[in-house]
């Protein structure tokens, strides 16, 4: 195994005949863009993901590229292209909906060399020092996301021993990891997406810093972090990743009212909730059905709003109310540490609100109920806690089989109106006639 820490290892080459990689499982867009900059004179070579899951023989979600062309030069070379970032400059290829993110070897990190990069308290804040092959692979993150694949040649450029972590399952921080994780503490989160993924283990020195570090993760924008959580979340391993998260302490920053109740709760109804509504968005994700955050969120946040609505209960508020003003409650807090797009905090309040008209099966309520727009996602989230507290099951195969009903059927099923007495109304008494005068 190469020695991750020092910058001067020496290139392995693995070529086309002792590696898998086919072009022809590169997407067609992928190699018009290496082949544009190859015959622009420019070294290109695909890396980071695409080259790991086509060596691993997975289907690549992305294809990148990396090159010695600048943005610029890039954007010379192809007429389809855009510049974006200032943290980090790149280069898009837009192929109608479909991109090529095309990235320029980057050099060190000394904030007093030339070019533009820019730290602080050691965290990379702007970096465009632009360098060679050799500088760049040291700037990756895991040696298995530092495998470069040469169009000149088509073989395999490994720098760190990636190749071999490859085989051996090993996922390893190139460099000194505390000090990586300092740079950029979302780090953390991708070590852990990277083994539950991919059926890793996370190398000895890359995973100790973590237990202790997992705290930088409160300096991380929480709009970057609520990217994060939807790749740990929507990628059909949810559940491991909830375990994994918890087990090296990185779920606190990231809900923090949550991780207090599960801590004070543990294997009670806050955790089984939680599980199976991951294990049901798993399902839906390998089955190759949508997902929406709402439905994630509400199942993380269901227990803190139910801890908040119950003071304001107690004093007299409507239950709907007290639902409502809890859940923005929750959601003011939790946007120090994620911030949720107000469309899916608003679709998690209607999930709330729709649990409590859930519970009325008489008179026509339960038939308005079922064509609210967020009927589907609220009886979802019904039958979830039904598993976690049986006392809901009859309620959930209720409504279970009212959804599936034609209206003269469901109108069978429902229960006999609990009519309320209407208060009557004092009689004014009349007023005195006036004295006649």
């Amino acid at each position: 195994m190469k020695d991750t820490t020092t910058q001067h290892a020496e290139a392995t080459i693995i070529p086309r005949a002792e590696h898998c990689i086919s072009r022809s499982n590169i997407s067609e867009q992928a190699i018009k863009v290496l082949y544009g900059l190859k015959k622009a004179g420019y070294t290109a070579c695909l890396v980071g993901g695409g080259v790991r899951d086509l060596l691993l023989g997975h289907e690549p979600k992305d294809f990148d590229v990396a090159t010695n062309a600048s943005p610029e030069q890039v954007k010379e070379t192809f007429r389809n292209c855009r510049l974006i970032g200032r943290r980090f400059r790149l280069a898009h290829v837009h192929f109608g909906r479909n991109v090529i993110e095309v990235a320029t070897f980057r050099a060190n990190l000394e904030p007093e060399s030339d070019g533009d990069v820019h730290v602080e308290n050691g965290r990379i804040i702007r970096d465009n020092v632009f360098g060679s092959i050799e500088e760049d692979v040291w700037r990756r993150d895991f040696t298995i996301n530092a495998l470069y694949y040469d169009i000149r040649d088509f073989s395999v450029i490994d720098y760190v021993g990636g190749y071999e972590d490859l085989q051996q399952g090993i996922v390893r921080m190139i460099g000194d990891p505390a000090a990586r994780y300092h740079e950029d503490p979302v780090r953390m989160l991708r070590a852990v997406r990277f083994a539950v993924k991919l059926g890793m283990r996370i190398e000895e020195n890359t995973e100790a810093p973590i237990f202790e570090l997992a705290g930088l993760l409160e300096e991380i924008s929480p709009a970057r972090l609520f990217e994060e959580i939807l790749k740990l979340f929507h990628g059909g391993s949810a559940l491991q990743n909830f375990e994994a998260l918890r087990h090296y302490s990185l779920f606190r920053p990231l809900f923090p009212m949550t991780d207090r109740i599960l801590a004070a709760e543990e294997h009670s109804f806050p955790h089984i909730l939680i599980s199976e509504a991951l294990k049901s968005t798993d399902k839906r994700i390998q089955s190759g059905k949508p997902v929406n955050p709402a439905f994630l969120f509400a199942a993380m946040l269901w227990e803190p709003m139910q801890e908040l609505m119950m003071p304001l209960r107690e004093q007299g508020m409507p239950d709907i109310q007290a639902v409502q003003v809890a859940t923005d409650q929750v959601f003011s807090e939790q946007r120090h540490s994620v911030s949720v797009p107000r469309r899916f905090a608003i679709m998690v309040k209607e999930i709330f609100v729709l649990q409590l008209r859930l519970m009325h099966r008489s008179g026509k309520r339960p038939l308005r109920v079922r064509e609210h727009p967020r009927f589907r996602a609220a009886y979802d989230f019904l039958v979830i806690r039904s598993i976690a507290d049986d006392r809901l099951s009859e309620l959930a195969d209720w409504w279970t089989k009212f959804q599936e009903c034609d209206e003269a059927s469901g109108k069978k099923m429902l229960l006999p109106d609990d009519k309320r007495k209407k208060k009557r109304r004092r009689q004014r008494k009349a007023k005195p006639a006036p004295p006649a005068e």
